[in-house]
């Protein structure tokens, strides 16, 4: 059975970017709300004991029954476990290295990259994710509706952002380009890189 992961910073340590009271609702309510409801599908099921990436990559296996409820409730699972691990307090600024020279060579420049990714954020209409993906040698920009994933087509992302407006309204209320803004301010360079 799954459950919530622990973030490894407090609620309020991306202030004044993303405030507390939305981060507590959005992990302590909206997350675990996922992964009930994903636990209450596969519960006394053969995928109980299944990993959530195998369940996410092999949607078309399970019974129609719990398909829909997988892939929303799944997908919301994963795609906000990764969504906590993509920031942290004092982060923000440029990337270093290897992941610098991927921006440059895939986008033209950093700066290229950052309002490519935004103007895909903001024009997702609805709820939905962006994603950085990394392909042989080149960095790629992609976004998906609800809670559906790269790992539904077994990819897996380097970075992800959250426009579902649970994920800023409090603060932002319909300012999600202010909320993308501010994002960068959060995001953790070096996990990243590392997902390299």
């Amino acid at each position: 059975m799954f459950t919530l992961p622990k973030i490894t910073y407090e609620y309020s340590d991306l202030e004044p970017y993303i405030d507390s009271q939305t981060m507590e609702l959005h992990h302590s309510k909206h997350h675990q709300t996922y992964v009930d409801k994903l636990n209450d599908a596969i519960k006394n099921t053969e995928w109980a004991d299944t990993d959530i990436e195998t369940l996410l990559s092999d949607l078309n296996s399970l019974p129609d029954n719990i398909r829909n409820v997988v892939r929303n409730n799944g997908g919301g699972h994963w795609n906000h476990s990764f969504f906590w691990e993509c920031m942290a307090p004092n982060t923000g600024g440029l990337p270093q290295g290897r992941l610098h020279d991927m921006f440059v060579d895939s986008f033209g420049s950093f700066e290229q990259f950052k309002e490519d990714f935004g103007k895909e954020a903001v024009a997702r209409f609805g709820s939905g994710w962006v994603w950085l993906l990394k392909e042989s040698d080149k960095l790629k920009i992609t976004s998906t509706p609800n809670q559906d994933t790269p790992i539904m087509e077994g990819i897996r992302p380097i970075l992800g952002l959250d426009v579902w407006e649970h994920a800023y309204y409090l603060k932002y209320q319909n300012r999600r380009p202010e909320y993308v803004t501010n994002w960068w301010e959060v995001v953790d360079w070096s996990a990243v890189e590392a997902r390299l």
